[in-house]
């Protein structure tokens, strides 16, 4: 048996790679996906004062700080049983809006869409973002730096800083906003909505107009029956910030929805001696491995999921290309996984949508954006729908809410299991006895993950107190003089 490794898999957050086990006959035997980072954030913010999660948790991440802040302030919230006067709520919500709509454009354009705008077989040097600015035009490169820029303009604005946020406070906000700033606000909303039906009609003309494209996202190699999650209002519709978890099953009936300080009844979490990561599977439902199907408690969150888990979308423009979606693909619900990048495209149009609502809410400049604590901590959960899954955050405190137990499960974690089944199943698609290796046959299983934007910088954790490392020494000829392991077995 011999071994094919993607070192380093590109267009992502974070790092990891890939080894593809061959049996004698050159078919794949096994893949597994590893991620060497390591983030210590659950043992560290031990011992810290709670109100420092919102800002302290920011930092796991420069890609999607703003989750973290949300999620951290909303447990805080729930730690000092508090709640935030309607205007903070949507102020909060504005923020976030505003930071999807930065986040989809840069995984849409930057990570995902060179797969399809350039092609799975481009030469490398192609297949970036630098050849879809050259294939599509300037004009376009300029929209999605210009969406990107509005977006981190609001974040400023509500949040004091364009990365790494710093405003959301127990109870609320530190402060609010103008109706200068609200109108400015309101502005950039309204074009990203105008960006955000551009990306679709682009989608639509580059994909789905093309017919291989069309196949390659219905095949089977990128398909997968589980159970999806994801967070939805009172109404089952897609919401970002605030709602109950819908979980749905691979026949898309609803088999229940969770509130935040009820997510440990419905999801669990196992380890594997080959990764970092840690693989959550639903409750209820039992783990079975890495496979897919009823049976199986292996469950999915992506923008694809929160499509699957809700029952529409809460703007008008989105509940349209939500029913198109739909029924372009066969109905509810959808597994083809690399269906996800138009439900990403979706769901920005939501973002931006919802972006202007907030603006135009009479409520938004109100001067009353907190509620003062008053009662002794204890513990609490926040959830959010980060871009990449549902973020979950957990604190216990003491009665001076310093922190004695964290827990984080984020956006990425939730789909380790099913990331780790569709490279496999790629793999095995595309990699057998006589085939020569190509990399355009790697770039393809590559695009397994890609479809679900994975972020490894937040999202990698080990047991507590422990993180197995092995170094091996080698002389000049390559023999291997001196083998160091710390807690490894």
């Amino acid at each position: 048996m011999h071994n094919i490794t993607i070192d380093p898999i590109t267009r992502l957050e974070g790092h990891g790679k890939i080894e593809i086990f061959l049996d004698d006959a050159g078919n794949v035997a096994n893949t597994y996906f590893q991620v060497p980072e390591l983030r210590g954030f659950e043992r560290f913010c031990v011992g810290r004062p709670v109100e420092e999660m919102p800002t302290l948790t920011g930092r796991i991440c420069g890609v999607c700080p703003e989750a973290h802040h949300m999620a951290a302030a909303k447990a805080c919230d729930a730690v000092y049983h508090v709640d935030p006067p309607p205007a903070a709520k949507k102020l909060r919500e504005l923020l976030y809006s505003a930071f999807y709509v930065t986040d989809h454009a840069t995984h849409f354009y930057a990570l995902g869409g060179p797969d399809f705008v350039m092609g799975p077989d481009a030469p490398v040097a192609e297949r970036n973002i630098l050849g879809v600015i050259h294939k599509v035009g300037l004009e376009i490169g300029g929209k999605v730096i210009q969406a990107r820029k509005a977006g981190h303009h609001v974040i400023e604005m509500i949040g004091g800083r364009q990365v790494h946020p710093c405003t959301s406070v127990p109870g609320g906000l530190t402060h609010g906003i103008t109706e200068e700033q609200r109108a400015e606000i309101e502005g950039l909303g309204r074009w990203a909505v105008d960006f955000a039906l551009f990306s679709l009609q682009l989608f639509g003309d580059v994909v789905l107009n093309n017919q291989a494209y069309v196949d390659l996202i219905l095949g089977d190699v990128y398909t997968h029956r589980t159970y999806y999650i994801g967070m939805v209002d009172e109404k089952s519709r897609v919401n970002f910030y605030d709602g109950q978890v819908s979980v749905v099953d691979p026949d898309g009936q609803r088999i229940g929805k969770y509130a935040p300080n009820e997510y440990m009844d419905w999801i669990a979490e196992r380890a594997e001696p080959w990764t970092y990561l840690k693989f959550p599977y639903l409750k209820k439902i039992g783990w079975k491995g890495f496979v897919d199907g009823k049976a199986s408690g292996v469950y999915c969150a992506t923008p694809l999921s929160r499509l699957n888990a809700a029952d529409g979308m809460a703007t008008p423009r989105a509940q349209a290309e939500y029913e198109r979606f739909y029924a372009t693909l066969g109905g509810k619900p959808v597994h083809q996984r690399l269906a996800t990048h138009w439900a990403r495209l979706i769901e920005l149009l939501y973002a931006a949508e919802r972006w202007v609502e907030l603006a135009t809410d009479p409520e938004i400049t109100s001067d009353n954006f907190r509620a003062l604590p008053t009662t002794t901590p204890t513990e609490g959960v926040g959830i959010v729908e980060a871009p990449r899954g549902t973020l979950t955050h957990h604190y216990r405190t003491d009665e001076r809410g310093v922190l004695t137990q964290v827990n984080l499960i984020v956006g990425t974690t939730n789909n380790y299991a099913p990331i780790s089944m569709s490279i496999k199943k790629a793999a095995q698609s595309f990699i057998k006895q006589g085939v020569v290796v190509s990399e355009g046959i790697l770039n393809r299983v590559e695009m397994a993950f890609r479809a679900y934007d994975p972020c490894f910088g937040c999202a990698t954790h080990s047991l507590p107190g422990q993180m197995p490392l092995a170094v091996t020494v080698r002389d000049a000829r390559g023999q291997i003089v001196r083998v160091l392991k710390q807690n490894c077995d």
